[in-house]
């Protein structure tokens, strides 16, 4: 069974009130859901809150999903519409400029173990613009595709190409900076 078929016999039990069947769907999707939030909120508290009204209202509409597209890109447009209606909310406009932090360092760049890339491309996410770590985020990180990367976000196909150029080039920036070397092959 697919990822897909397994999500739509979940939705249908959901349909007939099956509420354990809800909470397997919150279990499988709530820890990308709750990654999407934060990157953009920059915030994890807050980001949490969304999550909750996300999931809520996923519950009272998800009887009139229809299947037009995958219940993974239908729930990341809800928790990008919710996450910048937060952000609009309490008018954070700290995110116009890449923030002037700097990564926590690391003891050396010879030997970074894959925790300690994640913890430095995370940090360095958190430092973008919230729509090129956005996209970068969906294309990299949730192995999605353009076309539906341009979904979740509802960006035209070449605003996405363009932002997610944008994104690489300052994800290198800002590990360039970190790691004082050259950052190739982004």
């Amino acid at each position: 069974m697919t990822n897909e078929e397994h999500d739509r016999l979940l939705i249908e039990r959901i349909k007939e009130e099956d509420h354990f069947a809800f909470r397997q769907l919150i279990e499988k999707y709530k820890d990308d859901a709750l990654t999407l939030a934060t990157s953009i909120l920059k915030n994890q508290a807050v980001a949490e809150d969304v999550l909750q009204e996300v999931f809520i209202k996923v519950y009272e509409k998800i009887k009139s999903f229809k299947y037009q597209s995958t219940f993974y890109t239908w729930l990341y447009r809800i928790v990008v519409n919710r996450s910048y209606n937060e952000l609009r909310k309490t008018k954070n406009k700290s995110f116009t400029q890449p923030q002037e932090e700097t990564l926590t360092a690391i003891e050396s760049t010879d030997e970074v173990d894959s925790n300690d890339l994640n913890r430095i491309i995370t940090q360095a996410l958190n430092l973008m613009k919230p729509d090129e770590a956005l996209v970068l985020r969906l294309f990299y990180l949730s192995e999605l595709k353009i076309d539906e990367v341009q979904e979740i976000t509802r960006f035209s196909k070449s605003k996405v190409k363009v932002t997610l150029h944008r994104a690489r080039k300052s994800l290198a920036v800002i590990l360039k900076k970190q790691l004082g070397k050259e950052i190739e092959d982004l």
